[in-house]
């Protein structure tokens, strides 16, 4: 891994406010930022990035590569849960193998958003069909999840239906936010879109630093709330991202040459979801212990991605 990439990521102004957030809860300072305020400006970030991608796809043909890239994704996606579960059923009940497996298959759009801060960062550019894509594998990665789960629940008590999950997944409010910002930003008018790129772009960094300060505090409340579970699930939420990021990273240069597109893959296949896939999990796994899988996604996977994993995955793409 190239250190100097490693310290410019930890020593990024947006990061360091993330590590505020995790220090101002251990010393258990008063610091909040109110929940209405958090929620608008997470769907503040999805809005920007979704715009932003749409906007740039409308100024590109579609390719083969593009085609490629969007299967891509729900292959990894669809893949991800199948081993998953079946590693962790030997330590878990199914519901809670199910529900993990489902997370981790599936993506973070805040893991997604600070990738593009790193690629920002580091002047590497990347498509905007990458929004699409990582709007296209939250579905799948749920999908396989509820399957995996029913196939192997014997007592098979729940019948939330399929299709009603699917409906679930691509309507949840993060997931419809970013597809309907990128249809939206790929239809308008060039000309009109100008009036709003100062909201979509100059304040946007300021927005992703407040919003990690939060995303720290919460995870340093997560992070604790598993210890039940051992020291396999923490073990867990490091190597298996980390093994999923390097393996998509290498991967990745048959379906594009572009070293963005490539980290942003890898950032994606190396996440785990903490918003949406509970959302689903609610319905589809209602004996699934949220104890367990949101604080893997959110206490562990999301800081070791945002730290370490995005200079691994792109030393990983730099050498090859």
């Amino acid at each position: 891994m190239d250190f100097q990439i490693l310290l410019s990521n930890l020593t990024n102004p947006t990061l360091l406010f993330f590590v505020l957030g995790i220090f101002a809860a251990i010393v258990k300072s008063d610091l909040e930022i109110p929940a209405s305020s958090s929620k608008f400006i997470s769907l503040y970030l999805l809005f920007a990035i979704g715009f932003k991608g749409g906007q740039e796809l409308a100024h590109s043909s579609f390719t083969i590569e593009i085609f490629y890239s969007l299967v891509f994704g729900i292959v990894i996606a669809s893949l991800i849960p199948l081993y998953v579960f079946f590693i962790l059923k030997r330590k878990l009940n199914v519901y809670d193998a199910g529900a993990v497996a489902a997370a981790y298959g599936s993506v973070s759009a805040v893991t997604f958003v600070a990738a593009t801060e790193f690629l920002a960062y580091q002047s590497v550019a990347f498509g905007g069909e990458m929004v699409a894509v990582m709007a296209l594998m939250e579905a799948p990665a749920i999908i396989v999840g509820v399957i995996l789960l029913k196939r192997n629940d014997k007592e098979s008590e729940n019948q939330t239906s399929i299709s009603k999950i699917v409906r679930h997944s691509f309507t949840n409010g993060s997931v419809l936010m970013i597809l309907g910002s990128l249809f939206i930003g790929l239809i308008a008018d060039s000309k009109q879109a100008e009036g709003i790129e100062p909201f979509t772009t100059d304040i946007f960094k300021g927005f992703l630093a407040i919003f990690l300060l939060e995303m720290g505090m919460v995870t340093a409340k997560r992070f604790g709330a598993f210890r039940k579970y051992g020291r396999f699930v923490t073990l867990f939420a490091i190597v298996v991202p980390a093994i999923n990021g390097c393996i998509v990273a290498a991967l990745s240069g048959l379906i594009t040459a572009s070293d963005g597109n490539r980290l942003v893959f890898a950032i994606l296949a190396a996440s785990a979801s903490y918003i949406a896939v509970p959302a689903a999990m609610r319905l589809a796994a209602p004996k699934a212990d949220p104890g367990l899988y949101i604080p893997m996604a959110l206490g562990v996977t999301f800081p070791f991605n945002i730290t370490i994993g995005m200079p691994l995955y792109y030393a990983v793409i730099q050498a090859l």
